[in-house]
């Protein structure tokens, strides 16, 4: 897969760019805060459709467009998958509401035809590796679901859409607990909303459980290479609720490896509504759901220890760093495809070696972008393969 065009109206710095992308390396050249990473960030929300800089959609559109009573920000990619050409297009429309307010409306657009972000994710694939996503590691569970989620919506086809309707279910859920510990009632009219809950969440924990044992394989490996051999990094995926513990949800160590992968989303089901059933009582009582996929956690282990609690700097980035080339490696595995890399400022985090071995991996797939603020930290030979954009003040041009 590769992107052939880009085009952006009124996104973030960059009011207009129309732009040709080779189907190899680009490095977008230029000094801090000139619009390099808003390029990135463009591409990656036609991936996932959302950002990784903010979680309000509103914050992407041009901030003098946004002054506007209507303002519209415009992202369209041309792109190969296979043998098929293919178009994605997203708007986002900020239009007047109400007195003096204003409401976000978002469109997405498949080869000219309005679909659901559920219906369209996965179509167009790449991965993003951002200074901020070592939140992923340092941050709380929140950030590392989010993670999962993105991942697997761009590899799985009904992912993006069984994830809504689960949060849906959870919302209906939780206010019908919060009623009745406020109000007292019948608490049979859990049952329908506790089916719903198990029948999507049992889904995602074991969608979530085969691929955190396939990512693994890939970050492990490349772990052992990154480290030279001298740690071993595991990814221990702790669901909230967990099939193999019903009874007991916190009983064993961090370091101790569990094999889920023979388990059967029938399995998953029966345990989940049974544990439910057990903590009926505590839940209407705390008016929450308390178990379920939104309550999950991903750590990340090298040679026994928690990272987030106790790997250094320099273990934290290697170990992000083995995550991101192993969703490249898994993602292609899962649909055929190699996604489109991003990598913004990247290579400052590294040293020397580090940097050679991410040229290295990312020299297998069909179209990477970096952006930098220096050239030398790329070797002469790197450069003189790469077709150079410079970036000033939110206009890009091909360096010729």
């Amino acid at each position: 897969m590769y992107l052939k065009h880009l085009s952006l109206t009124n996104f973030r710095s960059l009011t207009r760019l129309d732009i040709e992308l080779p189907r190899r390396v680009v490095l977008l050249v230029g000094s801090n805060a000139q619009g390099k990473t808003s390029v990135l960030e463009a591409i990656y929300f036609l991936a996932a459709f959302t950002s990784l800089q903010t979680h309000v959609d509103r914050q992407i559109v041009n901030f003098h467009e946004a002054k506007n009573p209507l303002a519209v920000t415009r992202l369209v990619a041309d792109y190969q998958r296979g043998k098929t050409n293919q178009r994605i297009e997203a708007r986002l429309i900020l239009e007047p509401s109400g007195v003096n307010g204003q409401r976000l409306r978002k469109e997405i657009l498949l080869n000219g035809a309005k679909k659901q972000v559920s219906d369209v994710m996965g179509h167009f694939n790449a991965v993003i590796f951002v200074p901020q996503m070592s939140q992923i590691i340092e941050g709380g569970p929140d950030e590392r679901r989010r993670y999962l989620n993105l991942a697997l919506a761009q590899t799985v086809p009904a992912y993006a859409r069984v994830l809504s309707e689960y949060h849906q279910a959870l919302t209906q859920r939780n206010a019908l607990l919060k009623t009745l510990s406020e109000r007292g009632g019948d608490t049979n009219q859990l049952q329908v909303w506790d089916d719903a809950l198990v029948r999507l969440g049992a889904q995602i924990i074991l969608w979530r459980i085969q691929a955190v044992q396939e990512i693994e394989r890939f970050a492990s490996r490349i772990h052992h290479e990154l480290t030279r051999g001298t740690e071993v990094l595991r990814l221990a995926y702790e669901p909230s609720y967990d099939p193999l513990k019903p009874e007991m949800q916190l009983g064993l160590k961090l370091d101790t490896k569990i094999d889920r992968s023979n388990l059967e989303l029938d399995e998953i089901q029966k345990g989940f509504l049974a544990r439910l059933k057990t903590l009926r009582s505590e839940e209407i009582a705390r008016g929450v759901t308390t178990i379920g996929p939104h309550r999950d956690d991903l750590r990340f282990v090298i040679n026994k220890a928690d990272v987030s609690d106790y790997g250094s700097r320099g273990q934290m980035r290697t170990t992000l760093l083995a995550l991101k080339l192993a969703e490249v490696e898994w993602m292609q595995e899962r649909t055929g495809e190699w996604p489109v890399i991003l990598l913004d400022e990247v290579m400052a985090e590294l040293d020397g070696n580090r940097r050679a071995d991410l040229l290295k991996y990312v020299g297998k797939s069909e179209q990477v972008l970096f952006t930098t603020t220096d050239l030398n930290m790329f070797t002469p030979e790197f450069v003189e393969q790469a077709e150079l954009w410079d970036v000033s003040g939110g206009v890009v041009t091909p360096r010729k």
